[in-house]
């Protein structure tokens, strides 16, 4: 059998129309960023958190995929705060996918990304189509579009994770006001401790990087004390090295 006079472009354009109607849209950066201006001027908590692989693979180990499998493509997941299995931190992440206010997903469909996030959403039974969903790589782009700082103008910023005092000193020289670091993270097994400091610092946002356990730190800061909580991740690391500058929207 032969296909004569279709091409390639033409088969797939013709399955996209198939399948539009699937179609789930993710919450562009502008809205983001409004969503997180509004809570801090309503002073109203927020979370926003970002599952990448190392988070995924921490849920996805022994109810989606075996826990060995899960080793396997995390090799990274120590330098990223967690040793598998972990059955307590698995549920607390899925535990904090609930109650998220924002959460971002990869969009890539490699197996360690989407081909793990929507069977770990059955799994639990948590609907995709009632979470709040933006880019995993939002950090990112609220700061090459300009919005991350005119977010932190004016603002009291906490930041949290082994970073931190490199990239307080840079947000302090361009003028941002700095109310307390807490660092280093060490991990999952950390998250309580930084919790009871978090209590004695007076701040209007959390710019948390500290790998896995950041999810559980955001989500817990905004439910336990009001307030708005971004997880920045490895853009802090990109900052403070000075790979990547923060941007300002004109």
């Amino acid at each position: 059998m032969i296909l004569p006079e279709l091409t390639v472009d033409d088969l797939i354009a013709t399955g996209y129309l198939a399948v539009a109607s699937t179609l789930f849209p993710l919450i562009p950066p502008a809205a983001v960023y409004d969503e997180m201006k509004t809570a801090l001027d309503q002073r109203t908590p927020l979370s926003l958190i970002r599952l990448g692989d190392g988070e995924l693979l921490t849920l996805a180990h022994d109810i989606v995929i075996p826990t060995e499998q899960a080793v396997r493509w995390g090799y990274f997941l120590p330098y990223a705060g967690i040793n598998l299995p972990d059955p307590l931190t698995r549920e607390a992440l899925a535990n904090s996918l609930q109650i998220a206010d924002l959460i971002g997903v990869p969009e890539s469909r490699h197996p360690s990304y989407q081909g793990l996030l929507f069977p770990i959403l059955r799994h639990y039974g948590i609907d995709y189509r009632k979470l709040r969903m933006t880019s995993s790589v939002v950090n990112y782009t609220l700061n090459e579009e300009g919005f991350l700082s005119k977010l932190l103008v004016g603002r009291k910023i906490l930041i949290i994770g082994n970073e931190a005092p490199g990239l307080s000193m840079l947000l302090e020289q361009q003028g941002f006001q700095i109310s307390g670091i807490i660092h280093p993270v060490q991990g999952v097994a950390d998250v309580s401790r930084v919790m009871e400091q978090t209590i004695g610092i007076e701040f209007d946002i959390a710019l948390v990087a500290a790998g896995v356990a950041a999810v559980l730190i955001c989500t817990r800061i905004a439910k336990e004390q009001g307030k708005v909580s971004f997880d920045l991740g490895h853009l802090a690391n990109k900052l403070e090295s000075g790979e990547v500058n923060l941007e300002t929207r004109l």
